[in-house]
């Protein structure tokens, strides 16, 4: 079994809180995860209808008949009731770390955590693997557009399912169950091309008219439909830093997906090796390294700390990481080989906003890291440098 990096900062958590809630994608490894992190507690799936039954006959008993060795309630937004009684339970046993909640839905999770647990819960995020938890597996890809193409979920390499095998059928499932359950949407055949729309904006500024007017749906709709994809742990929104730099600073966020292999599958990309001709390889691969930093800090218990920066001017920096007393720039370039071009992004960044050569980043598909004049350059390989 592949080791998370989640584990360090789930046990931390669990020291901390009565309850612990870990959520994530569907088929990301929270499962798996809690069981080997948790082999003595009482497993329960509410997905499962024979165990949502035996929990609601009798919320209570069943409290009290696991909660004291510990007890993983996977799915728990399947029955909102239960949270209400957690209340009571964990305000009257003052016990750390003994019930554990999961889930895939997280709009429905924290609707119910906010109205009946705030300050009990403890969150965390699992997502897909990282390259770092899949470095030295023997299923580990060789390169980074294979990396690409491949993505990150845990079936691809614990039961070795090829990725037109695989996700497919996880978009099919995603779109049928989840998002039924979140929104009454008459077409689904609509909201699947909306997500391949999407797909093919990965690293852009995100325009809810420009998709709106391609589906033939208003704006308001997209904007329901982009917090479907979040809520569901499909994409994410990088929002730009508005630290004043005299400058007009543009204010849209920009469209990632946290996996890249389900990115390519809905670009209809079938092989990794198409991907070094693709239009939008420049696109995955800044996908590629944002959604790899994002999942790291996560992976840490840590809100991520990710923005970027662009302006009127044109003048624009993939990603800006806001450490507090200062600003960390970071330009990402798909190309293998370096050239003086590259850094002036960096350079102009580096200008307004006072950052430093030490603390100023270039990750690009190559294999070997090394210090420039104007900046830090990072492998692919070694994205998890950029943490804090």
């Amino acid at each position: 079994m592949i080791s998370r990096r989640l584990s360090v900062a789930f046990e931390r958590i669990r020291r901390a809180y009565p309850i612990v809630y870990v959520s994530g994608p569907r088929q990301s490894g929270k499962t798996t995860f809690l069981k080997a992190q948790l082999p003595d507690f009482t497993y329960v799936n509410l997905e499962n209808p024979d165990d949502r039954e035996h929990v609601r006959e009798d919320i209570r008993t069943f409290l009290a008949q696991t909660a004291p060795g510990g007890v993983v309630v996977d799915e728990a937004q399947r029955l909102p009731e239960l949270f209400s009684y957690l209340q009571d339970f964990v305000d009257r046993s003052g016990e750390m770390g003994r019930i554990v909640l999961s889930g895939s839905q997280n709009f429905l999770m924290m609707k119910s955590i906010s109205q009946s647990l705030s300050g009990r819960v403890g969150l965390l995020n699992l997502f897909p693997f990282t390259w770092n938890e899949l470095a030295g597996h023997t299923e580990a890809p060789s390169t980074v557009d294979e990396f690409m193409y491949r993505g990150c979920y845990p079936a691809i390499y614990d039961r070795s399912i090829s990725p037109p095998d695989f996700y497919p059928a996880y978009v099919q499932t995603y779109i049928e169950r989840d998002v039924r359950n979140l929104q009454n949407i008459g077409d689904l055949s609509t909201f699947g091309r909306f997500v391949e729309l999407c797909a093919g904006r990965v690293g852009q500024i995100l325009n809810y008219s420009s998709i709106a007017s391609d589906l033939g749906v208003d704006h308001k709709t997209v904007k329901a439909w982009i917090s479907l994809l979040e809520a569901g742990y499909i994409i994410f929104l990088l929002r730009p830093h508005h630290q004043n730099f005299n400058k007009r600073v543009i204010k849209s966020p920009k469209l990632y997906f946290y996996d890249t292999g389900l990115a390519t599958s809905l670009l209809r990309i079938r092989q990794s090796t198409s991907l070094r001709s693709f239009h939008l390889r420049g696109n995955l691969f800044e996908n590629f390294v944002v959604s790899e930093y994002v999942k790291l800090l996560h992976h840490e218990g840590v809100h991520p700390d990710a923005y970027f920066f662009r302006d009127s001017s044109g003048n624009e920096v993939d990603m800006i990481l806001d450490r507090g007393t200062h600003l960390v720039p970071v330009e990402i370039k798909s190309s293998a080989t370096i050239t003086s071009e590259f850094f002036r992004g960096l350079q102009t960044y580096q200008q307004l906003s006072g950052a430093t050569t030490s603390n100023s980043y270039l990750v690009y598909s190559g294999e070997n890291s090394m210090p420039r004049k104007n900046a830090q350059v990072l492998s692919w390989r070694q994205i998890a440098e950029l943490l804090p």
